[in-house]
């Protein structure tokens, strides 16, 4: 009983201690921080010239305060959108989409909504490495398109949603370019299985390019991909037929190739 009665004792002691110490650190903490009795209007000035000065980071934690102590103000859901666009001009894509889709889900009808699902599909744009491949050799089918397709499904949800965005044209423009894009990376990977003499996969690609991005570029070079495959399958009917479509489709520099023997089975298919 007395050692029951010790241990609570001890235990009491111990909870009202660290209680002490929270209370004490809590306190220094507000001593330290300046902005501590800061009301809402001078948290969100004060954060929005860091943000213009492009001092992101501590714009972000003038935002994430401005939000955690007056989440109920006519700041707030701005705070939110700002903190969104500090994380992706610093690169950061994972937390933006984070709370993109945080703003989203709290305030899916707030009239700048539509910024944010264009700031999603910004986040995930990235030319960046198909640039850098010229000059270092960067192969794009050694490339995921995860992102690139995730982007176009953000701008196109912009677009479907909110056709008088003033971001929709924009919107458009890096559709089309992420269209091109995956295009060619699917005859990339086609060209990939072309040269290990996996041609029924290089089939598949080639089909897969021309039924979803028949507007694209790159389905010039994956019917050539795909004429070229059957040749060394030995399918010379379908070779055939395939040519006939890449003559039809682009007459101006197939219209004298349009024979049987315009890809034989086993030449070689020039690059883009």
């Amino acid at each position: 009983m007395l050692c029951t009665r010790a241990a609570r004792r001890l235990f009491a002691l111990t909870v009202l201690a660290a209680v002490a110490l929270i209370v004490s650190a809590c306190a220094t903490g507000e001593k330290n921080d300046p902005t501590s009795k800061w009301d809402a209007d001078r948290l969100y000035r004060e954060a929005h010239e860091e943000f213009v000065a492009n001092n992101w980071t501590r714009a972000r934690e003038l935002f994430e305060k401005l939000e955690s102590r007056y989440p109920f103000g006519r700041y707030a859901q701005q705070a939110q959108l700002e903190i969104a666009y500090t994380y992706f001009k610093e690169g950061d894509v994972a937390q933006t989409i984070s709370a993109v889709e945080r703003f989203l889900k709290e305030n899916p009808n707030h009239p700048n909504a539509d910024y944010a699902e264009y700031l999603r599909g910004l986040a995930n744009f990235n030319e960046s490495p198909v640039l850098i491949g010229r000059w270092f050799g960067y192969r794009v089918a050694e490339r995921d398109p995860k992102a690139q397709r995730e982007s176009f499904e953000a701008f196109k949800e912009l677009v479907t949603r909110y056709p008088d965005s003033r971001y929709a044209p924009d919107a458009i423009e890096r559709m089309h370019w992420l269209v091109n894009q995956l295009a060619k990376h699917e005859v990339a990977v086609a060209r990939f299985y072309l040269e290990r003499s996996a041609y029924l996969a290089v089939i598949e690609r080639a089909q897969g390019v021309v039924r979803d991005y028949p507007a694209a570029p790159a389905v010039e070079d994956a019917l050539k991909l795909m004429a070229e495959a059957y040749g060394r399958l030995g399918m010379k009917e379908l070779r055939d037929d395939t040519l006939r479509v890449l003559a039809r489709s682009f007459p101006d520099r197939h219209a004298a190739r349009a024979g049987a023997d315009a890809v034989p089975g086993a030449a070689a298919v020039a690059a883009p």
